[in-house]
Protein backbone atom coordinates (compact mmCIF):
# COMPACT_ATOMS: atom_id res chain seq x y z
CA UNK A 1 0.00 0.00 0.00
CA UNK A 2 1.72 3.21 -1.02
CA UNK A 3 0.67 6.85 -1.93
CA UNK A 4 2.53 8.81 -3.81
CA UNK A 5 1.87 13.28 -3.99
CA UNK A 6 2.97 14.81 -7.09
CA UNK A 7 2.95 18.22 -9.03
CA UNK A 8 4.29 20.90 -6.69
CA UNK A 9 6.17 23.53 -7.87
CA UNK A 10 6.59 27.54 -7.90
CA UNK A 11 4.05 29.40 -8.94
CA UNK A 12 3.39 33.01 -9.03
CA UNK A 13 -0.19 34.29 -7.18
CA UNK A 14 -3.02 33.75 -9.02
CA UNK A 15 -1.66 30.72 -11.08
CA UNK A 16 -2.32 27.50 -11.12
CA UNK A 17 -1.21 23.64 -10.07
CA UNK A 18 -3.11 20.36 -10.26
CA UNK A 19 -1.58 17.82 -7.78
CA UNK A 20 -1.84 14.47 -7.93
CA UNK A 21 -2.52 11.56 -5.30
CA UNK A 22 -1.60 8.03 -7.27
CA UNK A 23 -1.71 4.93 -5.22
CA UNK A 24 -0.04 1.45 -6.04
CA UNK A 25 -1.15 -1.95 -4.64
CA UNK A 26 -4.66 -1.23 -4.09
CA UNK A 27 -7.76 0.78 -5.01
CA UNK A 28 -8.39 4.63 -4.27
CA UNK A 29 -12.25 3.77 -5.54
CA UNK A 30 -14.19 3.56 -2.70
CA UNK A 31 -12.21 5.04 -0.16
CA UNK A 32 -12.37 8.69 1.15
CA UNK A 33 -9.34 10.51 -0.07
CA UNK A 34 -8.10 13.60 1.56
CA UNK A 35 -5.93 16.45 0.77
CA UNK A 36 -3.96 17.93 3.77
CA UNK A 37 -0.98 20.64 4.10
CA UNK A 38 1.32 22.01 6.50
CA UNK A 39 2.75 25.20 6.07
CA UNK A 40 6.20 26.11 8.30
CA UNK A 41 5.80 26.60 12.03
CA UNK A 42 2.07 25.47 11.78
CA UNK A 43 -0.19 22.34 11.98
CA UNK A 44 -1.22 20.36 9.45
CA UNK A 45 -4.88 21.13 8.10
CA UNK A 46 -7.65 19.11 5.64
CA UNK A 47 -8.01 21.31 2.57
CA UNK A 48 -9.74 19.00 0.88
CA UNK A 49 -11.28 15.23 0.42
CA UNK A 50 -14.00 13.13 -1.37
CA UNK A 51 -16.31 10.93 -0.35
CA UNK A 52 -15.99 7.08 -0.58
CA UNK A 53 -19.12 5.91 -1.76
CA UNK A 54 -20.90 8.69 -3.24
CA UNK A 55 -17.57 10.80 -4.28
CA UNK A 56 -19.47 13.88 -2.30
CA UNK A 57 -16.58 17.06 -1.97
CA UNK A 58 -15.62 18.92 1.49
CA UNK A 59 -13.12 21.65 1.05
CA UNK A 60 -12.34 24.36 3.58
CA UNK A 61 -13.31 28.07 3.44
CA UNK A 62 -10.45 29.59 2.88
CA UNK A 63 -9.67 27.12 -0.86
CA UNK A 64 -13.46 27.26 -1.83
CA UNK A 65 -14.09 28.03 -4.66
CA UNK A 66 -10.37 28.15 -5.88
CA UNK A 67 -9.72 24.21 -5.71
CA UNK A 68 -11.68 21.74 -7.16
CA UNK A 69 -10.52 18.15 -6.19
CA UNK A 70 -11.87 14.71 -8.10
CA UNK A 71 -10.87 11.27 -9.04
CA UNK A 72 -9.80 9.29 -11.95
CA UNK A 73 -10.22 5.86 -11.34
CA UNK A 74 -8.66 5.24 -14.73
CA UNK A 75 -5.18 5.77 -13.47
CA UNK A 76 -6.10 5.44 -10.18
CA UNK A 77 -5.85 9.11 -8.79
CA UNK A 78 -7.31 11.42 -6.76
CA UNK A 79 -6.14 15.14 -8.35
CA UNK A 80 -6.23 18.71 -6.45
CA UNK A 81 -7.07 21.72 -8.98
CA UNK A 82 -5.80 24.40 -7.61
CA UNK A 83 -6.62 28.09 -9.61
CA UNK A 84 -6.48 31.38 -8.11
CA UNK A 85 -3.42 30.88 -5.76
CA UNK A 86 -2.25 32.69 -2.65
CA UNK A 87 0.71 33.39 -1.07
CA UNK A 88 -0.75 31.71 1.92
CA UNK A 89 -1.37 28.25 -0.02
CA UNK A 90 2.35 28.04 0.15
CA UNK A 91 2.98 24.63 2.07
CA UNK A 92 3.83 21.00 1.56
CA UNK A 93 0.73 19.03 0.40
CA UNK A 94 0.37 15.55 1.22
CA UNK A 95 -3.21 13.22 0.56
CA UNK A 96 -4.27 10.29 2.57
CA UNK A 97 -7.14 7.70 2.69
CA UNK A 98 -9.23 6.45 5.19
CA UNK A 99 -10.42 3.05 4.29
CA UNK A 100 -13.29 3.09 6.92
CA UNK A 101 -15.24 5.41 6.24
CA UNK A 102 -18.69 4.39 5.19
CA UNK A 103 -20.19 7.77 3.97
CA UNK A 104 -18.81 10.85 2.53
CA UNK A 105 -14.86 11.37 3.48
CA UNK A 106 -12.44 12.69 6.51
CA UNK A 107 -10.15 15.52 6.91
CA UNK A 108 -8.87 14.39 10.22
CA UNK A 109 -5.57 13.68 10.39
CA UNK A 110 -5.50 11.19 13.03
CA UNK A 111 -7.53 8.71 11.44
CA UNK A 112 -6.41 8.35 8.32
CA UNK A 113 -5.23 5.09 7.18
CA UNK A 114 -2.04 5.66 5.31
CA UNK A 115 -0.43 9.08 3.78
CA UNK A 116 1.87 10.13 0.95
CA UNK A 117 5.22 11.91 1.14
CA UNK A 118 4.71 15.47 0.84
CA UNK A 119 4.69 17.53 -2.69
CA UNK A 120 5.88 21.94 -1.81
CA UNK A 121 3.96 23.77 -3.78
CA UNK A 122 4.97 27.39 -3.51
CA UNK A 123 3.31 30.72 -4.63
CA UNK A 124 5.50 33.45 -4.73
CA UNK A 125 6.23 36.28 -7.22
Amino acid sequence: VQLQASGGGLVQPGGSLTLSCTASGFTLDGVSVAWFRQAPGKEREGVSCIGSSDDSVYYRNTVKGRFTISRDKAKNTVNLQMNRLKSEDTAVYYCAFNGRVVSGCSTDPHGQDAWGKGTLVTVSS
